[in-house]
């Protein structure tokens, strides 16, 4: 199987890429900030979280498009939130379509990480673009760490993997992958 993890804050910059994937995956893992996105388009609670407006009509379309083409999409089950853009915030972990007014997703909670490596780890083709979370800050570095090191794992056991992007390519050279 081939399964693309895309990651961070906006729809707008990685839709064209999205829909052009869609031909080519078996898997699609939709994270980071651009998955409020398309948890609001599904009619979820995403509090204060980062999304485009904007792009709620893009978003269904897209999932109607996967759903068409029998395309695996994935999306956080669950979230590490914050009460403020900071390290130093009060945290705790929420459903995915749930996050509470005031509150804003900061990194994929346990939950969705454990999914997406399980998926990762029966891949044989891994392309993968975009944080998790706000990796930058070290309490919300865990979804995006935890990915590199199931990527470099899957590939350590033969899988083909591809990382591109500024972020993703930090994040293997932070964590030394």
């Amino acid at each position: 199987p081939f399964t693309a993890i895309i990651g961070g804050a906006k729809v707008s910059t990685k839709i064209d890429v999205i829909n052009n994937l869609i031909n080519k995956v078996d898997n699609l893992i939709i994270a980071g900030g651009m998955s409020y996105t398309f948890i609001k388009a599904l009619g979820g609670d995403i509090g204060d979280s980062i999304y485009e407006e904007d792009k709620l009509d893009v978003a269904k379309r897209t999932i109607s498009k996967m759903m068409r083409k029998g395309v695996n999409l994935f999306l956080p089950v669950d979230y590490v939130i914050a009460n403020k853009f900071s390290n130093e915030a009060e945290m705790k972990i929420c459903e995915a379509d749930s996050i509470p007014d005031n509150w804003m997703g900061m990194d994929a909670g346990v939950r969705s990480i454990k999914r997406f490596a399980e998926i990762v780890n029966s891949s044989e083709s891994i392309l993968w673009n975009g944080p998790l979370g706000v990796f930058e800050f070290e309490n919300f570095k865990q979804g995006t760490k935890s990915m590199a090191i199931v990527i470099a794992s899957a590939t350590i056991r033969g899988a083909y993997s591809l990382i591109g992007g500024g972020d993703s390519v930090a994040a293997i050279n932070k964590y030394n992958l």
